[in-house]
Formats: C-alpha cells, structure tokens, sequence
C-alpha cells in the first residue's frame, strides 16, 4: 500500500510540473498578445497608470480600493482578484526610478481579463488571493528617482514608518497577513552573474531576517520559489540570473516582511544586452512571476530542494557598457597597452520623459576580469585624439550623414555651429557640437573624461569612439542615442 501511495505522488508531482511547464511555455510565447502597449517607456508616471486601474473596476472578480497617499496626493490603490485562502501580496516602484515590475503586473492584469487560460486562472484564482500595489512611489517615479519626494529611501523605513508609502506598505501586510510577498525592483545594468560575462538580468534574493541568516519554513519557502523561477529564466536567459547580496538590513521593508511572516521574494530587474527600455526584462518578470504565482497554487514550490538556492551566481559588478581591450596609448612618446571601460549615465530631460546619454570613461589599465555589453579587441589599433574641423557651419542641418562620416574619417571629432541647438546638451549626429570659439582641452585617457576618439590602424581612422558610443567607420553603422553640445 505504501508503494501505491509513493507512485500516486510520484505521478501527482510530475503531472504538475508538465502543467507548469506547459502554462510556462505558452504565456512566454503569447506575452504580446497581453503587454500593455500604452507602457513602452520606462519613465512611467502616476497618471500613465490610472486609466488602466480605472478600467479593471469594471472587471469582474476584481476588488480595486485606495489604501492611502504619497506625500504629495498621488492615490496608492490596492488590486485584488481570487478567492483563495493564500494571500500573495506584490508591490512595485518602492524606488521611483525602478519601473520594470509596474509594466508586467498591468501585462498580468490583461492575462487575467482575457478568456484565455481559463484551467490555470481557475487553479491560481481558487487557490490564491493575488493583491497587488503598483508604483508605491509615485512622487518618485514623477521625477525618476530613487527616493520619495521627502528624500526617503522607503526601503530603509521599514522602522520609523515616516513615510505615508511606507506606512501604507506595513498596514497593508499586516491586514492581509500575507503568506508570500513580491518585492519588484530594479537594480543597475552593470551587474554580471558572477565570474561570467553575462548581466545579471534578473537577481532574486530571499531575504534574511536575522544578522545569523537562518533559514526557517518561511524564508525556506522564499528560497524554493526563487530555485522555481531561475529554472524558468534559465530557459529565455541562461546565464543570466544572479543572487543579491543577503546581508540583513534591520532597517529594509523585504528583511523585515520576511520576519514578519510573509515569505518574500526579491526580483531585481537588471540589465540585457540592447534592451535599454528593459521590455525583455519587463517579459522574463511577467513570465516568472505568473509561473510563480501558478506554483504556489498548485503547490508544485514545496517539492524543491532549498540547497539549490545557493547554487545561483552571486551578483556581480564588473560590467562596462563598452570595453576596449589592448589598445596601444601613446604618452610622451612611449606607446603602453591599456584596457579602457566606459559607462554612459542617462541625464533626464526637464520632465523626466526621455533621456540622454553621457559617457565617461570608469576605469582603465589591466581590464582583463572585467567584462562589456560591447567589447572591442583593439589589438592593433592606437588611440588618436580627435580634432576639431576649422570650417564653420551655419546649422547642423546643414550636415548630411555622409559629410559626418566623412569627416569623422580625416580625424575630426568636433565641428563648430554658428548657431547651436538652443538649450540643448544633447546631438542627434555621430559628432559632437561646439561653439566657434572653441578650443579643446589637453588630451588624456583618464578616469572622469568624456570617451571621444579614435581608433587608427596603419594611419587609417577605422572606428571612433563619440561620447562613449562605438562607430565602425568603415560600415558607418553604430549604436549612438547622442553625442554632446559643447557651449
């Protein structure tokens, strides 16, 4: 009779899974018939998000309620679907420049008013009661910023409870008593899984509870769900995932909602190669946390083993946007090799709708464990400063794209506007702007400076590097968002 029982859960277990699997499978392969098309950027802000809210109050099954303000009034609102006795609780955008999670739960919501899936909606609806509280800073996310608009990090206000967000975060824990808890965030574009070239794209963590960082049922069934949901990103992203630092931080919302009794997942959206709006990452949330959402359901989460947890890479930090390796450096007259690692920041617009590009070089030498979204082997080549061309023009429409490259190939990285872009820091062509009167500063590779130069081989400029961005002059193709007006 024992053996009959073994088999019958042995069979029960992997009839699960091959559900699972094959619910996985389907929702990655039809995620755009749901991605919210009206989020497409990630500066997202309040009011981007509201008609979409407002829309599911006339959804059926749906419970859509304000549960509080941002300091300066923005609605916090709480969306509830199920009927189940397991409360799972998600939240977003506690950092206000941190939009990833936010995008996928309104693509979740248009799975979960369509007429498809019906057998899984049915098995998560009946087992599950899902909560969810996009954007938890609001008055952040109007500014693109990490913190509220109190200069609060609410992350590190699990304690004081200063913050209306943060207050509203704890109350809405405890009055669901939550037995899971998605803490959605973004982490920056240059962290790698460990000892790979690879970003980390998605980094979960379970989230100590204690300085001793044991490890009880709750926090174990953190561990498991985070085991569950790498096996998935695997599949779409092998590689790519890393596990965030655990330090315990007495003073963090997931730390404390773990000791709490919530079992917390941290899901940190990083960086993908040429995803600069992060929607493939927006996609990889969307499918691990459903899937997620379905485990916990089915009860499929239980049966993995927690040791597994620790065989995810840890995060990293030794990713470059670009890096340029064994270029040869002249200076004073003597010729050295040097790795080169840029970074270009984003600097927002005036209302935090768009971006623009500023590059610097971050480090330089011996590069060689370090790794870049686009390396370069400069072997060969040598680094020439670029010059400013002596001809005036009136406009920069005045400069058609062949002239530009033309003129980037003869060694010039700099051409003189008589009227330059009004306020404007930011240009459009592969080469930087400047005012008539100006005159270059002394040409060093060195930590802080803008990356413009070029890359000559056998006297012949083959690439340029314009503001930190790769120009191959050869196919005149790059990836340039801006070079740089200089006043």
């Amino acid at each position: 009779m024992k053996s009959f029982f073994k088999l019958l859960l042995l069979f029960t277990t992997l009839s699960v899974a091959s559900q699972t699997t094959h619910f996985t499978s389907k929702i990655y392969e039809t995620y755009y018939v749901y991605k919210e098309t009206s989020l497409d950027k990630r500066r997202i802000k309040h009011q981007d998000i509201q008609p979409l809210i407002n829309t599911l109050k006339n959804k059926p099954g749906f419970s859509v309620n304000k549960v509080g303000q941002s300091i300066e009034g923005r609605d916090l609102t709480l969306i509830s679907i199920g009927s189940g006795k397991t409360n799972v609780f998600l939240w977003s955008q506690m950092h206000g420049n941190e939009p990833t999670a936010t995008q996928a739960i309104f693509d979740i919501f248009n799975l979960l008013t369509s007429s498809d899936f019906l057998k899984e909606k049915e098995t998560i609806l009946n087992s599950v009661t899902l909560h969810f509280l996009p954007m938890l800073n609001p008055d952040g996310a109007e500014k693109y910023m990490r913190r509220n608009i109190l200069g609060i990090d609410i992350n590190r206000d699990a304690l004081r409870l200063q913050s209306p967000e943060g207050l509203t975060l704890k109350r809405i824990r405890d009055s669901l008593n939550a037995d899971f808890g998605f803490n959605l965030h973004d982490q920056n574009i240059y962290y790698n899984a460990e000892l790979t070239n690879k970003p980390a794209t998605i980094s979960y963590l379970a989230p100590a509870y204690n300085y001793e960082k044991d490890i009880n049922q709750v926090r174990g069934d953190a561990m498991k769900l985070i085991v569950f949901m790498n096996n998935i990103i695997q599949k779409y992203a092998p590689g790519q995932v890393g596990r965030y630092n655990d330090a315990f931080e007495p003073r963090a919302f997931g730390d404390n909602i773990q000791k709490w009794g919530t079992s917390t997942i941290l899901i940190e959206s990083g960086g993908y190669k040429n995803d600069v709006e992060k929607q493939e990452i927006r996609k990889l949330n969307y499918v691990s946390i459903l899937s997620a959402i379905y485990a916990i359901a089915n009860g499929q989460y239980k049966n993995i083993a927690i040791d597994d947890y620790e065989k995810i890479p840890r995060n990293d930090s030794k990713l470059f946007d670009l890096k340029i390796e064994n270029a040869t450096y002249n200076l004073l007259g003597k010729p050295y090799k040097i790795d080169i690692g840029v970074k270009r920041y984003e600097v927002d617009n005036a209302d935090h709708s768009d971006f623009f590009n500023v590059g610097r070089i971050v480090d330089q030498g011996d590069l060689s464990t370090y790794y870049g979204y686009n390396t370069f082997n400069a072997e060969g080549y040598t680094i020439v400063e670029g010059k400013v061309h002596y001809e005036v023009f009136k406009t920069v429409d005045a400069l058609s794209d062949p002239k530009v490259y033309e003129l980037l190939k003869s060694g010039y990285t700099y051409i003189k506007i008589e009227t330059l872009p009004e306020n404007n820091i930011e240009a459009t062509k592969p080469i930087h702007l400047v005012k008539t009167d100006y005159e270059l500063l002394e040409f060093k590779i060195k930590p802080g400076v803008n990356p413009t130069f070029l890359l000559q081989k056998n006297g012949v400029n083959e690439y340029a590097v314009i503001n930190g961005f790769l120009i191959d002059l050869k196919t005149e193709k790059n990836a340039l968002k801006n070079a740089l007006v200089y006043r």
